[in-house]
């Protein structure tokens, strides 16, 4: 039975050339598979306290230049019966990389700095795909202002 409302979430989609990060989730839901560095809001934080503090667990990396808001997703799952497993709210941010090296930590079982042309080889799901592409449009209105 999911819990009474959607659990938010945040995500962060960071660049870094034509690299973004990804990590390969070690607790469900989709445990085995890569996706953005994110988790769960804690109550009393701000989503960006919550983004950073999920990206410094989940890859070791602190310093980074927030871009702004890339796209806000609802990540719904239904069991075979179509009954709802859980809903999630995810926040997710755009940023570039600045400096640190990446090493997998608390959720993530891997770590990794992923170009367009290797989505395919770690099954980046087409919601990531989205969100990274509005992530990488933001990132280029701002280099041009």
């Amino acid at each position: 039975m999911p819990e009474k409302g959607p659990v938010i979430g945040v995500g962060v989609v960071v660049m870094k050339g034509a690299a973004v990060l990804l990590i390969r989730r070690a607790h469900p839901p989709r445990a085995g598979s890569w996706s953005l560095p994110g988790g769960k809001q804690k109550l009393g934080e701000t989503i960006e306290q919550a983004m950073r503090r999920e990206l410094a667990e989940e890859t070791g990396l602190i310093d980074i230049a927030l871009l702004g808001l890339a796209d806000v997703v609802d990540l719904l799952d239904r069991g075979e019966d179509g009954a709802l497993r859980f809903h999630y709210t995810v926040v997710d941010f755009a940023a570039d990389w600045r400096s640190g090296e990446v090493c997998a930590g608390d959720d993530a079982t891997d770590a990794a700095w992923v170009t367009p042309d290797q989505f395919d080889a770690y099954d980046v799901t087409h919601q990531a795909r989205a969100v990274i592409a509005k992530a990488k449009s933001l990132r280029d209105t701002a280099a041009s202002i």
